[in-house]
């Protein structure tokens, strides 16, 4: 049987995402969007989605105008780095500031308002500088190029679960790993060396929860390379990876050789409840504050508090709009991919409990990816 590359975008989806994202402009009366794409970890999917560029260093942008052909721009000094015959855009221009490029593109071509996708965390602040002293309206447009990314094809699912499909198969190598005697760190290399040797590559952001009795203390930290973990170390690795598809996918589940402690139980067993509840209500027509509501009814009654933002879209951007969280009006769609993730800490700030589990919204409620049990581990199940 021939080989199919899993990273490859048909012609189809392609014509798709630009007919959405000119769709989306034409309503809101944008005349062209700039696309804006960062090596920082979680910020170089926007690109990708709308070129098949590959973020390897330094930043990039897309321009998509409503008429016309689009154009990548790189900076001079990032010209040798990345594979840029992966760009699917066939203009692609190398130039010191990118930002005063796209100003005088703007300008030459009477543009009224510009959106620009990443004004917020992405854009090169000098490129920022330049785009501010154009005479046009700069619009943010993080949240609504979001939501044209969020409901995903069925050609998109398919890549989607393949991230997901790498990222279990990395947390059964964590599970196998494990072994009171080593350190928080060498258990994680398991899951790093298969997600590197599956073409993950830089795309990876793993962490680790842990203390001691059973307890987690609330603060995500780097795995410690030196300290032997002790039998009863509860460890909450944070599974994180885009894997060679470009998609985000983020997994945890406790791992303890000596169990949880009683208060960790307790919180566990609401755990169990809050994924319930996600399967039940991440259904078309529901709001992220709906669901924030339903899913965090788990942990009433219990002495903790949130400490991270209950869920949220998940793409090739690690974390998109819609949020699922009190406020959050942003109404739920079919085949939008949310990650649900409560950090729940106690409310004197010694010890907390974290999971993840990424759903696909269906419109009877939300369709769990993984195949993981909502258990603790303790290392037999290997």
């Amino acid at each position: 049987m021939e080989a199919v590359d899993i990273r490859e975008v048909s012609q189809a989806e392609i014509d798709r995402r630009y007919r959405k994202i000119r769709d989306q402009l034409d309503r809101d009366d944008i005349d062209a969007i700039v696309v804006a794409a960062t090596e920082y970890t979680g910020f170089e999917g926007g690109v990708r989605w709308v070129s098949g560029f590959r973020v390897v260093h330094r930043y990039v942008y897309v321009v998509i105008p409503t008429d016309g052909d689009p154009v990548a721009i790189f900076p001079t000094e990032a010209r040798w780095v990345g594979r840029h015959d992966e760009c699917w855009i066939p203009e692609q221009l190398f130039v010191d500031v990118p930002g005063v490029h796209i100003r005088e593109l703007a300008e030459s071509r009477g543009w009224d308002r510009l959106a620009v996708y990443g004004l917020n965390f992405i854009m090169n602040v000098r490129d920022y500088r330049a785009l501010a002293d154009g005479i046009f309206e700069l619009i943010d447009y993080d949240e609504a190029f979001d939501l044209i990314r969020a409901v995903k094809s069925k050609e998109e699912l398919v890549q989607v679960q393949h991230s997901f499909d790498l990222n279990e198969r990395g947390f059964w190598a964590v599970v196998e790993a494990y072994e009171p005697g080593k350190t928080e760190a060498e258990i994680l290399a398991a899951a790093e060396e298969l997600f590197v040797r599956n073409g993950t590559q830089r795309t990876t952001q793993n962490m680790v929860l842990s203390g001691s009795d059973g307890h987690a203390s609330p603060e995500f930290r780097h795995p410690d390379p030196v300290r032997p973990v002790d039998p009863a170390d509860l460890l909450l690795y944070s599974i994180e990876i885009a894997g060679p598809t470009g998609y985000w996918a983020e997994f945890a589940r406790p791992i303890s050789r000596s169990g949880l402690s009683p208060l960790s139980s307790r919180i566990m067993d609401a755990y169990v409840e809050c994924f319930e509840l996600a399967r039940s209500n991440l259904k078309s027509g529901a709001t992220g504050h709906d669901v924030h509501h339903s899913v965090y009814g788990a942990f009433a009654g219990l002495d903790v508090k949130p400490g991270h933002v209950t869920g949220h879209s998940i793409d090739m951007v690690m974390v998109s709009h819609p949020r699922i969280g009190d406020g959050v009006d942003t109404v739920l769609e079919e085949d939008m991919i949310i990650s649900i993730h409560p950090h729940v800490i106690t409310n004197d700030d010694r010890h907390c409990l974290f999971m993840q589990e990424t759903f696909r919204v269906t419109a009877d409620g939300g369709q769990q990816l993984s195949s993981v049990p909502i258990v603790v581990f303790d290392g037999t199940e290997r």
